[in-house]
């Protein structure tokens, strides 16, 4: 393919893409990605639909979210050990096995809540070790220059999938039943152990010496020294337990709003596109000597449009424009949180060294985690009020640390990007 011919935004955008290992990689996660899709949105769906229950939304997401923080642990510190290769070769087919199951059990109707709690803990935990070594595979498959490019690709690659694939679940999930997603989602995890067995194994990966502990302490210890990689990943940790965990309501906020499955499928998808078009902005917004403070200025944009969401949700229940104004403050959350959550993961990997990259970004991986677990004390608090009260407070304690990080820390505020990587202040 001819890259130069599409113009100079679209070579920037893709330029990973011209590497064949990347592009073959990109491809096949694209499989898992999809199923992992697949698999949020239709474990939401069966869980209520079997509970009827917030608070057993907010179980799923701690479920979904304690395992992997715990496994993240020591998964960074094995992707520092091991050949990450066959790290993921062995993640994808025990995810795909534990898929399967789910879908026999379901497609038996012998399925429980208590089913979906296991599987989806144990899910989890796999992902702990799936994570880190996703994020220090591909870097070896690009040159440095490409790395932005190739961050905003894989971004790119979850948001993408979010735009089309719950919409496309819901209508799945009302033409048949849950059980063909998740049917479905071990294909694709199926699909993407192949893709890894395709890879030659790793010749050039040095172990570290001495005790896992001692490593995993190396890594903390590289992200408290550098005040910039601390303040990014709390701020992170921020963003997605207090603000990317509204999704884990998701179910109920849909009922709320009077739509069906399809309709549910729909509003995860809208944060999808919202996703997508916040990394492509991030491409120019890397060049911006004052990213630091549009960074901080797109999370403190997501806060407003999570609260505005919640008031159409709380007001205008049963008003013909509540759902589409839902769909709009869907839209423009993701599209704040993308453009911050692109441009801090850029910033890391440029920075990061090779030797510590597993742990580092085993710790920075934490934070999808709590996307889930801030679904647990989301339902909790729903349980006593409602949902969007639940997310309302959540999104306001975002706020306010955006405006805390804001006000004493200038290395993030001061953050400045070139053209051909970061520069710090």
């Amino acid at each position: 393919m001819r890259w130069g011919r599409l113009g100079p935004g679209f070579a920037t955008r893709f330029a990973a893409l011209r590497g064949p290992r990347f592009r073959r990689y990109w491809f096949g996660s694209a499989a898992s990605v999809g199923a992992f899709q697949l698999l949020i949105m239709g474990q939401g769906w069966l869980v209520y639909e079997l509970s009827g229950s917030a608070l057993q939304l907010g179980f799923l997401g701690a479920a979904s979210s304690i395992p992997t923080i715990i496994a993240s642990l020591a998964g960074g510190v094995v992707a520092d050990r091991v050949d990450r290769r066959a790290m993921l070769i062995a993640t994808s087919l025990a995810t795909a096995c534990l898929l399967a199951l789910l879908a026999a059990l379901d497609a038996s109707e012998t399925v429980a809540v208590w089913h979906v709690l296991a599987i989806a803990g144990t899910i989890a935990f796999i992902v702990g070790f799936d994570f880190p070594a996703r994020m220090s595979f591909f870097p070896s498959l690009i040159r440095r220059a490409h790395m932005m490019s190739a961050v905003a690709l894989n971004s790119m690659l979850w948001q993408g999938t979010r735009m089309f694939l719950p919409a496309l679940g819901g209508v799945i999930i009302a033409l048949s039943d849950t059980w063909v997603v998740f049917a479905l989602g071990a294909a694709g995890f199926a699909t993407m152990a192949g893709v890894m067995a395709s890879f030659p194994p790793a010749r050039d990966q040095q172990a570290p010496a001495g005790p896992s502990g001692r490593e995993f302490l190396d890594g903390l210890r590289f992200i408290a020294a550098e005040r910039l990689f601390l303040t990014l990943i709390l701020l992170t940790y921020a963003t997605t337990f207090f603000g990317i965990s509204y999704v884990q309501l998701m179910p109920a906020f849909a009922r709320m709003l009077g739509v069906d499955e399809t309709g549910f499928g729909l509003i995860l998808s809208a944060t999808g596109v919202g996703s997508v078009t916040g990394t492509l902005i991030v491409a120019t917004l890397q060049r911006s000597p004052r990213l630091g403070g549009l960074m901080l200025a797109s999370l403190g944009g997501a806060a407003l449009a999570f609260l505005a969401f919640n008031a159409c949700v709380a007001f205008l229940s049963g008003h013909p424009a509540g759902y589409p104004l839902a769909l709009a403050c869907s839209v423009l959350a993701a599209v704040c949180t993308s453009m911050f959550l692109v441009s801090s993961m850029t910033v890391m990997q440029l920075a990061v060294p090779d030797r510590l990259r597993g742990r580092v970004m085993g710790i920075h991986g934490i934070c999808f985690s709590l996307i889930p677990l801030g679904g647990l004390l989301g339902g909790a608090i729903a349980s006593a009020t409602s949902p969007p009260v639940a997310a309302a407070i959540n999104a306001a304690l975002l706020g306010i640390v955006v405006v805390l990080v804001a006000a004493t820390q200038p290395s993030v505020r001061r953050l400045r990007g070139v053209r051909a990587g970061l520069a710090g202040p």
